[in-house]
């Protein structure tokens, strides 16, 4: 594979993202972590699943290059669609799994931490959803988790506001599960993975089917709700704009339209 790599390890895999710089989350990175997640949903060894980034960052978020390639609101909202469907898999997944952030998880990277069953994070990380920054809103299900995680006014400020907050104070809001100094992050996931793989696989898989059982049933018409506005959304003028600042390497300049 070109951007995904794993490794099993005393029952546990270390999925990592390897797409150089900023581990964005194309459509061939979804794909090709789908493809993983299907050898280690059938690998028997497997029993917790670690996914962290290489390099500088956990993930700095969707591809936004990519989205100069796409045509029309409706492809825009199949790209939300697959990727909701991608998210929702690896919260429903069978078998534990734990995000390992440093550097940066910033929209569709923070949508995928938030997708994992638990989240240790370093203290310096910068996690945030800055997709109204260009023009955009959250469309890998961001909007619907979020919430539930730390709230409706903090998911609020997070999202007007664009402005990421720290891995600490990620924990105090709720949105990750610890914090500690980059060094010792590694050590500190893996030696909470090794404590869930001595559980038993039965009880694992069971357990995560009951805590999905507790989200709310108005939460999948959000997500389909969330799609549409990213489809409608990608026609506007201050979405172009936002993505060609963005590739320009400037300030985006909004009309409202």
């Amino acid at each position: 594979m070109s951007f995904i790599s794993y490794q099993v390890e005393e029952h546990i895999a270390f999925v990592k993202l390897d797409k150089a710089p900023a581990n964005a989350l194309s459509s061939a990175v979804l794909q090709e972590l789908s493809s993983v997640l299907d050898q280690l949903e059938d690998n028997q060894e497997t029993r917790v699943i670690v996914i962290q980034g290489e390099g500088r960052f956990f993930s700095a978020g969707a591809d936004i290059k990519e989205f100069t390639t796409i045509a029309d609101g409706p492809e825009f909202s199949k790209l939300s669609a697959a990727g909701q469907q991608l998210f929702e898999r690896i919260e429903t997944f069978p078998k534990p799994v734990l995000a390992a952030i440093h550097g940066a998880a910033l929209g569709g990277g923070l949508e995928l931490a938030m997708a994992c069953h638990i989240r240790y994070v370093s203290d310096t990380a910068k996690l945030g959803l800055p997709e109204l920054q260009l023009g955009l809103v959250p469309g890998f299900a961001g909007t619907q988790r979020l919430p539930r995680l730390i709230g409706m006014a903090k998911a609020a400020e997070m999202m007007f506001s664009s402005d990421p907050i720290t891995g600490r104070e990620a924990v105090s809001w709720g949105l990750a599960n610890a914090s500690y100094p980059e060094d010792e992050l590694p050590e500190a996931v893996t030696s909470l993975a090794r404590k869930i793989a001595a559980k038993s696989p039965v009880a694992l898989k069971k357990a995560i089917e009951l805590l999905n059982y507790s989200k709310h049933a108005q939460y999948h018409e959000g997500v389909k709700q969330e799609a549409a506005a990213f489809g409608d959304i990608f026609t506007s003028q201050d979405a172009k704009e936002g993505i060609a600042a963005f590739i320009e390497k400037r300030k985006p300049v909004f009309s409202g339209k």
